[in-house]
C-alpha cells in the first residue's frame, strides 16, 4: 500500500474542491492536505515531505514542474475606520503616506519614513492594522483568511496579481501525481489524459 498522498497548500490557497473529488473517486488512496507558508512551499517538495503543492509563484523551477492555475488580486488591509475604506479600490499613490507593516514581495515601500517592524506573521500584522496602525498588502485570499470585524480591505489596482500554481518534482513518477493533475484540470473519472 502506498503512503498517503500529501498535497501542500500555501496560505490562502483552497484545495478543498479537488480534495473532495479525490476522496469521492479514490477513497482507498489516502490524501492528506498540508498547510504551508510561502517560505516552506518549495522545501516541502524538494525534501519529499510533499508529493505536490499549491504554491504562490514565483518559485525556483529547477527540478520542479509547475502549472499556473489562477491569479489573485493584491489588496490593502487596514483598520475598519481608516479613511481609505471610503474608496472602492486604491493605488500605490493612495498608500504613500502609510506604514507598511510587512514588506511587500514587489519591494514597493511607501514614500513616508517607515518604522522598523519586528518579524511577525500575517495574522499578527492584521492585528496591528486592526489597531489603526499601518496597512498590510497581501493577496485577496490571504486577506479573507485573516479578516476581522475591525479590519477592511480594498484592491490595489497598480500592483501585479499574484499567481498560484500546482508544483511537483520532475523526478516524481508516482501515478497519483498525474491523477491529481487530472482532477485539477477538470478531467472526469472516465476521461483519458489526452
Amino acid at each position: 500500500m502506498h503512503p498517503p498522498f500529501r498535497v501542500g497548500f500555501v496560505t490562502g490557497a483552497t484545495p478543498d474542491k479537488w480534495a473532495r473529488v479525490w476522496r469521492e473517486r479514490y477513497s482507498r488512496q489516502p490524501l492528506e492536505l498540508v498547510p504551508v507558508t510561502r517560505d516552506e512551499q518549495e522545501r516541502g517538495l524538494r525534501d519529499g515531505d510533499l508529493s505536490m503543492c499549491l504554491v504562490r509563484l514565483p518559485i525556483d523551477r529547477d527540478g520542479l514542474h509547475c502549472i499556473p492555475l489562477y491569479d489573485e488580486l493584491p489588496v490593502a488591509v487596514m483598520g475598519a475606520e481608516h479613511v481609505a475604506t471610503v474608496m472602492d479600490e486604491l493605488t500605490l499613490a493612495d498608500l504613500d503616506d502609510e506604514q507598511l507593516v510587512l514588506p511587500h514581495e514587489s519591494g514597493w515601500t511607501p514614500q513616508a519614513a517607515q518604522l522598523e517592524w519586528p518579524p511577525m506573521s500575517v495574522k499578527d500584522a492584521a492585528e496591528v492594522v486592526a489597531s489603526g496602525t499601518g496597512v498590510l498588502i497581501v493577496p485577496m485570499s490571504v486577506a479573507r483568511l485573516v479578516q476581522r470585524k475591525d479590519t477592511a480591505y480594498r484592491p490595489v489596482t497598480d500592483l501585479p496579481t499574484t499567481k498560484v500554481g500546482l508544483a511537483w518534482r520532475v523526478d516524481d513518477d508516482d501515478p497519483r501525481v498525474q491523477t491529481f493533475i487530472g482532477i485539477v484540470r477538470g478531467r472526469t473519472e472516465r476521461s483519458s489524459r489526452a
